[in-house]
């Protein structure tokens, strides 16, 4: 090793070792213990980096904090470096935030993924509470993810489930084995539809099965949607020790850097070709519709008009393909380890749709076990367990407790829906106690014991269509084909780390019609 190594090592330990011994000092102490009721601190903290070893890449953190609310209980802070989070895996805490202290927990915090995937926080998911958040949110609530909207929409969900059924069949009929069955990977099949349905209605294209466009950009976009999300989850060293930013310990700043610059490249291309047609109204996709408010309004923020677009529209299409195929892929495995439910949930599409026709939106509302399944699945496997950092912007008195300024808040979901004294059997796949001891719980509970979207003004703006996509698509697999795993093994259920979670392994079962050829 040469001399500037040396040099360099020295400086740098003469710079970090000062700033972390004092952030460990300052967030280890608390110089206002004696004049507030702060929450309990966890135990386990390492020198200089606190508990930033639970968020590492390696843990599933809605699962170690899990464990930690065993033993401190459903409230209590952790060190993240320089900074202190909040854990809470309480309904009557949770139901505090969401309502009491609901505008002092509406932000995000500024972080490494905010500003190099959110287009500097122009992103709605990732931008601090305020003016622009607020008109962001109400022209999606309103033009794109709202009942009526969806209403509207409801055939590019029918026709995209309907063909992507159809194609399945047809790759049944030409490469089914001797015994009648055809092998297929979910998570691809599921991907596919789910992206297919979100960009028709987004942007006005679709890229998969017949129909679609060219199979590699297709990938493509898969691929960096799928990037996103994971980078999205990364806890980066930078964000909770400033100091140490200029190192990218990992090399995620550069990797959030490089997906970025593709995600807007894609979308991009997509908003120059419908500028190249001409709109004279708000058209039929919601970039058209976007196209024109931006147009003809003045947003109080100081992105360029492009960039609202862009980011907007990225939002919707990541959010919604992702997370709703992650839903659907648990909701499958959880099924197929459970074959009694599976034999229910069909022979409930036989009795109220029967075999001579296909199920449609007009008979989901009927479907009250398949509504059973899915809500279950929600219970047990969150898509957000952790339901994404907000940050507190005041003070703020939750329970018996004061919670200071610049907190990050984190709230346990997964922990939430296993709590004992609200679950029976919690571990338990039952989808019988949503019509039975919890059959009026919903996913906008008002109690907050069953909260697989989030609650507040934060909550998941996506609820609606979610919701209809999970029930349309389960219902339409499930009444068009038999499935089995293959071997009858169990499925692997062991899940993979990021802002979503979503299953580590693939999902690779067997397919075979229930429905007479004339139907596909």
């Amino acid at each position: 090793m040469d001399l500037n190594f040396f040099i360099a090592a020295g400086v740098l330990i003469i710079i970090v070792l000062p700033l972390s011994l004092f952030s460990f000092y300052t967030n280890s102490i608390n110089p206002n213990a004696s004049k507030c009721n702060a929450p309990p601190q966890a135990g386990g903290a390492r020198l200089f980096t606190g508990h930033l070893h639970v968020m590492s890449p390696g843990e599933l953190p809605h699962i170690t904090l899990g464990a930690m609310a065993d033993r401190y209980g459903p409230i209590f802070t952790i060190g993240l470096g320089g900074r202190r989070a909040l854990v809470v895996s309480s309904a009557k805490l949770a139901k505090d935030l969401f309502t009491t202290c609901d505008g002092a927990i509406s932000s995000r915090p500024d972080t490494a993924s905010s500003r190099n995937l959110g287009y500097e926080r122009a992103m709605f998911g990732f931008s601090p509470y305020g003016p622009y958040w607020r008109e962001v949110r109400k022209l999606i609530s309103t033009e794109v993810l709202s009942a009526r909207r969806l209403e509207l929409q409801r055939h590019v969900l029918m026709s995209e489930t309907s063909r992507s059924i159809n194609e399945l069949w047809s790759l049944w009929s030409q490469n089914a084995d001797v015994s009648g069955r055809v092998s297929v990977e979910m998570k691809q099949w599921f991907g596919d539809l789910n992206l297919n349905t979100i960009l028709r209605m987004v942007v006005g294209k679709r890229f998969f099965g017949s129909g679609g466009g060219d199979n590699d950009e297709a990938r493509r976009c898969q691929r960096v949607m799928r990037d996103f999300f994971h980078l999205a989850g990364v806890f980066v060293l930078g964000d909770t020790m400033p100091y140490l930013r200029w190192l990218d310990v990992g090399g995620y700043e550069k990797k959030m850097k490089e997906t970025s610059k593709e995600l807007d490249l894609l979308v991009g291309q997509w908003l120059e070709e419908h500028r190249d047609r001409e709109i004279l109204d708000k058209g039929e996709d919601f970039m058209d519709v976007m196209i024109c408010v931006v147009r003809g309004a003045k947003f109080q923020n100081q992105y360029d008009p492009d960039i609202i677009i862009k980011s907007t529209c990225s939002n919707l299409i990541s959010g919604a393909s992702d997370t709703t195929s992650i839903m659907l892929v648990w909701a499958l495995a959880l099924l197929l380890n459970n074959k009694h439910a599976l034999i229910k949930v069909q022979q409930e599409l036989d009795d109220h749709v029967g075999r001579e026709r296909r199920v449609n939106h007009s008979d989901i509302d009927k479907l009250l076990y398949l509504h059973a399944v899915v809500k279950e699945t929600l219970r047990l496997y969150p898509a957000a367990p952790l339901n994404g950092p907000r940050e507190f912007t005041q003070g703020c008195e939750l329970g018996t407790y004061n919670v200071p300024k610049g907190t990050i808040l984190f709230v346990n979901i997964w922990k939430l829906h296993r709590d004992p004294e609200l679950w029976p059997d919690p571990l338990e796949f039952r989808p019988e106690r949503f019509l039975t001891t919890h059959r009026h719980v919903d996913v906008k509970d008002l109690n907050f014991e069953f909260i697989p979207f989030g609650g507040g003004r934060r909550i998941c703006p996506g609820v609606n269509y979610g919701m209809r996509m999970l029930h349309l698509v389960l219902a339409s697999l499930l009444q068009a084909f038999d499935i089995w795993s293959p071997n009858d093994k169990v499925v692997d259920m062991s899940e993979s780390g990021g802002l979503t979670n979503s299953k580590a392994t693939p999902l690779d079962v067997l397919v075979a019609p229930r429905l007479i050829p004339s139907l596909y």
